[in-house]
């Protein structure tokens, strides 16, 4: 029997809608919100019911009958650390979404809204693998700070489709292979799975690990602290430094890879060497999780949207390939990803999980 599953994935000035028949995507919808209409809203769970009445009016546009639903699923907020895995929508998990527990996100409205449509029509409601999993091993915990221990903060929803995915490829179970998994978007994430686990990942968000489009990556934490104390920064300015202007940005005022190959086509040797410190960077960390999986490696895979750039691809596959062998699957289907984690759950093929 086929499954029909509604998925919700929120981002900060849209909406992302799909209707699946398992893997099959039936209609998939941008839903955009005007700066103007977001700005009346005082905080992120405010925006619910507004949210909410423009997904049942495109749905009700389309004459799609919400009755016919068997499953909704939505994407998953700033939450406690949690392993991963597809996540029943309790009223604890509800509470967390609505309070930010690790901070305000509009992913948050991700499981709230799945819940309310779910329970309209009397049908499950999940989040299947939000940014906060962290499966680290204790080991990977340790900074040298004891007051900053590393956290997992990645792109598991992206990471964790593509393993899974290769893993069935092949014929094999995600959770007996050693995998490298290289996401390549706004942020860098490289990620050491071993047996079904993310043991070890760079904290993408404003931690560590390759710059990118936006993000810094790790830099050197002395001059960090001159820069911080020097009075010209105010700590919003710093943090945009880290988080938004940095990477591309930072150098080159662009956080689109195709246009820095651009500028290299036509000579600009300052975008061609940046790119060259992009794919060290990155090979570098690659390596690092390599050693994290004792050599043993059973494939790389890269996606994310840069994973479409041939360079990068053979700049990393000349770096590592004395590693494992690539697979490549380029681009980010968030939406596949979140139906697939539903279905794995209908199925029976995986429990969800209680929060």
């Amino acid at each position: 029997m086929a499954y029909t599953i509604l998925i919700i994935n929120p981002g900060s000035t849209s909406t992302k809608i799909g209707v699946y028949e398992d893997e099959k995507q039936i209609f998939e919808e941008t839903l955009r919100h005007p700066t103007e209409e977001i700005a009346k809203y005082t905080s992120i769970i405010d925006q619910k019911d507004f949210r909410k009445e423009v997904i049942l009016n495109v749905l009700k546009e389309k004459n799609f009958d919400i009755k016919t639903l068997d499953v909704v699923v939505g994407r998953g907020g700033l939450l406690k650390p949690i392993p991963g895995g597809t996540y029943a929508v309790t009223d604890d998990l509800l509470e967390d979404l609505r309070i930010g527990k690790q901070g305000q996100h509009a992913s948050n409205l991700g499981g709230i809204l799945a819940k309310e449509i779910g329970d309209s029509v009397g049908v499950p409601s999940y989040i299947v693998d939000p940014v906060v999993v962290d499966e680290l091993e204790p080991v990977a915990r340790y900074s040298g700070m004891p007051e900053l221990p590393r956290r997992s903060i990645f792109h598991a929803l992206n990471q964790k489709a593509v393993a899974k995915r290769y893993a069935k490829e092949i014929g094999k179970s995600y959770d007996e292979l050693s995998l490298i998994v290289i996401h390549m978007g706004g942020g860098v994430s490289v990620g050491a799975h071993k047996n079904g686990k993310v043991i070890d990942v760079n904290n993408i968000l404003d931690g560590e690990g390759a710059f990118s489009p936006e993000r810094a990556g790790t830099v050197p934490v002395g001059d960090l602290i001159k820069l911080c104390y020097s009075g010209k920064y105010t700590e919003k300015e710093i943090y945009k430094k880290i988080c938004g202007n940095g990477g591309f940005n930072g150098y080159m005022g662009t956080n689109d890879m195709r246009d820095l190959m651009k500028m290299k086509a036509e000579g600009n040797q300052d975008a061609a060497n940046l790119i060259d410190a992009f794919h060290y960077q990155i090979a570098k960390d690659a390596g690092a999780m390599a050693a994290v999986l004792d050599g043993k490696v059973d494939q790389i895979i890269c996606t994310g949207g840069i994973a479409y750039n041939a360079e990068t691809i053979d700049a990393l596959k000349a770096k590592l390939g004395f590693i494992a062998d690539f697979t490549v699957y380029p681009g980010e289907d968030e939406l596949l990803a979140l139906a697939q984690g539903a279905l794995r759950v209908m199925n029976g093929e995986e429990e969800a999980k209680i929060y």
